[in-house]
């Protein structure tokens, strides 16, 4: 029995290889410690990236292009309200915002476009259409009806609650969060949009900005995008094309 058992065989490791290994292993790790210093490095250095001259010529001359134009719409009459079947506005943001003077970026960030390609639905009223002329230039906006509402929410709905963005799959969840105002379902909800109803603001607000779907081709072609997105300021009717197009 004792016989049939087999013996552990112990390697024995020679003491040289032993120091390689002990040798390398600290090689590695001051390795490691150095990649993870350079990795800090390149994130506070982040900030202090270089600019050509170039770029600071194209932002200050875009900078004063937008306050030339804003100096000439204090001279205008405000616009005329659209006709009271138009209540609801879609904007989408088309146009990068770098370099732009401090009131459009002011603007833009209260229409919370914070991104390119998103949109946001505005009630129609003085203010914001004058708001929206402010804008007018990075931003495309028109009149959308029911069923491109019912699209860009049933598709690419979301709440916010508590600074994160809730999927709108179950009517429990629009219940917890509306059901106040007696928004229950998705329907409701739809309804109180399009309607511009007493609660739209508070409704609007729960809503998280629309991204808009842009194909990666379109984004690298600028001319096929601004044929397929068209130009930015008022659009009409013609917003409900480019929600499906790129809804």
């Amino acid at each position: 029995m004792a016989e049939s058992e087999t013996k552990k065989v112990i390697k024995l490791v020679p003491e040289n290889l032993l120091k390689k290994r002990k040798s390398y292993q600290a090689i590695k790790a001051t390795q490691a410690k150095l990649a993870l210093l350079e990795r800090r490095k390149t994130k506070l250095g982040q900030g202090l990236r270089f600019k050509r001259l170039e770029e600071f010529h194209k932002y200050s001359t875009r900078k004063h292009k937008d306050e030339v134009r804003l100096a000439r719409l204090r001279r205008r009459p405000p616009p005329a309200l659209p006709p009271a079947k138009n209540r609801l506005v879609f904007a989408v943001r088309i146009r990068e915002i770098k370099g732009v003077c401090l009131r459009v970026k002011k603007t833009i960030h209260m229409f919370r476009l914070r991104k390119i390609f998103s949109g946001t639905f505005i009630k129609v009223s003085k203010a914001s259409m004058n708001m929206l002329r402010v804008v007018e230039p990075y931003v495309a906006w028109g009149f959308p009806n029911l069923k491109s509402v019912r699209e860009l929410i049933l598709k690419r709905g979301q709440g916010k609650a508590d600074k994160r963005r809730i999927p709108l799959t179950d009517n429990t969840v629009i219940e917890k969060y509306l059901g106040q105002y007696g928004i229950i379902c998705l329907e409701d909800l739809i309804h109180e949009i399009y309607s511009t109803g007493k609660n739209f603001k508070a409704v609007n607000s729960f809503l998280w900005p629309f991204p808009l779907s842009v194909p990666r081709h379109s984004a690298r072609d600028k001319v096929g995008l601004l044929k397929e997105m068209g130009e930015p300021g008022p659009r009409g009717d013609d917003i409900n094309r480019v929600i499906r197009t790129f809804n």
